[in-house]
């Protein structure tokens, strides 16, 4: 699977919108073993799309957001002492209030599903794994 947008966010985008510049928009490393990623249905971060075993690591907010000509950008991020299973992918998401670990909220919206471009795959072990985004930004619409 390249990286790509849901397309369920990009409706979202073209709707009412949610605002990746002004919200809390947060990175979750993730075992592709444990979530198999549908980018058209796939919607909400919760625990009936992304199960909690799949995720590793704490999740991380994204500072220094810009969206710029369509493009979305942020500061690289530093996922701290993360161990557990091999990290295939990173997921950015907007925290709407349920914290990404609800059953079945409709809060949390995925955004973009990332599994090149970043040094993956990696074993966590134990140590900081930082993720330095593109320097042309983290996706563009």
């Amino acid at each position: 699977m390249a990286n790509a947008l849901y397309k369920l966010y990009k409706q979202v985008l073209l709707g009412a919108g949610l605002s990746l510049s002004g919200g809390t928009v947060k990175a979750t490393l993730v075992d592709a073993g444990g979530y198999t990623v549908n980018t058209t249905t796939d919607q909400y971060m919760n625990k009936d799309t992304i199960p909690l075993a799949a995720r590793i690591g704490s999740n991380v907010t994204l500072a220094s957001k810009t969206v710029a000509l369509g493009v979305f950008d942020a500061a690289d991020v530093t996922f701290t002492a993360v161990s557990g299973a091999s990290v295939e992918a990173i997921v950015i998401w907007v925290d709407g209030g349920g914290g990404g670990t609800s059953q079945s909220g409709t809060t949390d919206s995925l955004v973009v599903y990332i599994d090149t471009g970043t040094n993956l795959p990696v074993t966590p072990n134990g140590g900081d794994i930082v993720v330095a985004w593109n320097a042309s930004g983290i996706f563009s619409l």
